[in-house]
């Protein structure tokens, strides 16, 4: 091998250039991968928040359409009662 022969040196600055890439490559898939955990992080929040909101409108919805408080407004706001047991017709059908 010569003392001035360009291939070793040509070669080394090809590794130092695939060095050199492969580590800001590392750098930037690194700092996507947290950008993305940290969105995961925030939906994971946000499912829990909506759950929570769910779980308190279903009991919301339970209160008011409970059957008492349907009997209570049809008795005073509508003025509503039971028939009486003579007027009820049951059809065996």
């Amino acid at each position: 091998m010569k003392r001035n022969d360009p291939l070793p040196l040509m070669l080394m600055m090809i590794l130092l250039m695939g060095i050199v890439t492969t580590s800001f490559l590392v750098i930037y898939y690194k700092h996507i991968s947290r950008q993305i955990f940290s969105d995961l992080q925030s939906v994971h929040k946000l499912r829990h928040e909506l759950h929570i909101e769910w779980t308190q409108l279903l009991l919301e919805q339970g209160a008011w359409g409970s059957d008492a408080r349907v009997e209570k407004i049809a008795r005073n706001k509508l003025n509503m009662h039971l028939p009486s047991p003579d007027k009820i017709i049951v059809s065996r059908e």
